[in-house]
C-alpha cells in the first residue's frame, strides 16, 4: 500500500498542469521554457505559504475542478476570480486556508480572469526533470506528474509533503489583487527589428487597439487589429525570447509567450514587458489590448522589484 498522500482529483478541470518557474538552459536543445503564464498570481500563491521561489503550483485554466484532500495541509488559490469551497463552505481566495484529510474542495469557472494558481504548503513532491524543472509542457511531452506533459487527469494524486508545522494566516492586500475587468495596457520595449517598420506603421500600432483572438495558447497571443507593414517580410531564422512581438506576412502581430517555438524568422516589433504578459495570460478572447513604448532601464527596474519581493524573501 502507498504511502504517499495528497490531493486526489475527481475532476481535474478543462486544462490543469503543473507549472514553476520554468526552464533553464535548455532552449538551445529546441525545448521552451514553460512555466506559470502569471507569474505574479503564482509568486503569490506561494508566498503566501512561505513556499520559496520556483516552488511548483497547480495552474488551472477555466477552473471546473474538485479534489479531495488526504492531509492536514494548508493551501492557498490566486489568479482568476472563481468560487472556491471546502465542503461546500465558500472559502476567499488570494489567502492562506486550512484544509484537514476528507475536505473536498472545488473551484468553480472563473468570473473574471482565466488562470487560477493553486499551491500547498511545501509545495507538490513532484521530482524535477530537464532544466530542473517540472514545468508541463503538453506538445513536448515533458514535465508534469508523470513527467509524459500530459494535463491533470482524473483520479491523479499530487503529493504533498505531510506534517509541515503551518504558517500564520496571510492575505494578499486588495490593492495588490489585479482587476482582470480593467482595460488592458501592454508595456513594449521596441528593440529587435524595428527599423523594419515604417515610422507611420509604429505611430498606428501604438494608437490602435487590437483584438486577443481564440486562437491564443500557451504559444502566443495572436492579435487582430490594423495590419502592420514590414520591410522585408522574412528573417534568417534566430532565437526567440519571451512577449516578443513578431509580425508574419498577414501584419497581425503575435506575442510569443512561455510554450513559444525556440527559433523564428518573422521580424520582431519589440517585447511585452514581463509584467504585462501576467496581465495578458488572465484575458479571454475577444479583450481589447492597448500597447505603450517603455523603455528597457524600466522594464528591468520592475522585474528587480518583482523578484527582490518574491525571490529574495518569504
Amino acid at each position: 500500500m502507498s504511502t504517499t498522500v495528497g490531493f486526489v482529483f475527481t475532476r481535474p478541470g478543462f486544462l490543469s498542469l503543473l507549472q514553476d518557474g520554468g526552464r533553464r538552459g535548455v532552449m538551445h536543445m529546441g525545448l521552451a521554457t514553460g512555466g506559470a503564464m502569471d507569474r505574479h498570481a503564482w509568486a503569490w500563491a506561494n508566498r503566501l505559504l512561505g513556499n520559496s521561489w520556483g516552488t511548483p503550483a497547480l495552474e488551472i485554466t477555466f477552473g471546473g475542478i474538485e479534489f479531495q484532500s488526504e492531509l492536514d495541509t494548508q493551501i492557498a488559490i490566486t489568479g482568476a476570480e472563481v468560487q472556491c469551497t471546502v465542503n461546500g463552505q465558500p472559502r476567499p481566495l488570494w489567502t492562506t486556508l486550512a484544509v484537514h484529510a476528507g475536505d473536498t474542495v472545488t473551484l468553480s469557472a472563473p468570473r473574471t480572469g482565466i488562470r487560477s494558481y493553486l499551491a500547498v504548503r511545501g509545495g507538490f513532491r513532484v521530482p524535477p526533470g530537464l532544466g530542473g524543472s517540472c514545468a508541463t509542457f503538453t506538445r513536448e511531452g515533458t514535465g508534469g506528474l508523470h513527467r509524459d506533459g500530459r494535463p491533470l487527469q482524473a483520479g491523479d494524486r499530487l503529493p504533498c509533503p505531510p506534517s509541515l508545522e503551518p504558517v500564520p494566516v496571510r492575505k494578499v492586500p486588495q490593492p495588490w489583487q489585479p482587476d482582470y475587468r480593467a482595460p488592458l495596457e501592454l508595456a513594449v520595449i521596441p528593440c529587435a527589428q524595428v527599423e523594419r517598420f515604417p515610422a507611420d506603421t509604429l505611430v498606428r500600432f501604438f494608437a490602435s487597439e487590437y483584438t486577443l483572438t481564440p486562437q491564443t495558447d500557451r504559444m502566443g497571443a495572436r492579435l487582430k487589429g490594423p495590419a502592420l507593414d514590414v520591410l522585408g517580410k522574412t528573417l534568417i531564422s534566430e532565437g526567440t525570447s519571451l512577449g516578443a512581438i513578431q509580425v508574419p506576412a498577414d501584419g497581425q502581430p503575435i506575442v510569443l509567450l512561455n510554450d513559444r517555438q525556440t527559433i523564428g524568422g518573422y521580424p520582431k516589433l519589440g517585447a511585452v514587458t514581463p509584467r504585462s504578459l501576467d496581465a495578458l495570460a488572465q484575458r479571454p478572447p475577444g479583450t481589447a489590448i492597448r500597447f505603450r513604448a517603455t523603455t528597457l532601464h524600466e522594464a528591468q527596474l520592475e522585474e528587480r522589484q518583482f523578484l527582490r519581493f518574491f525571490a529574495e524573501q518569504v
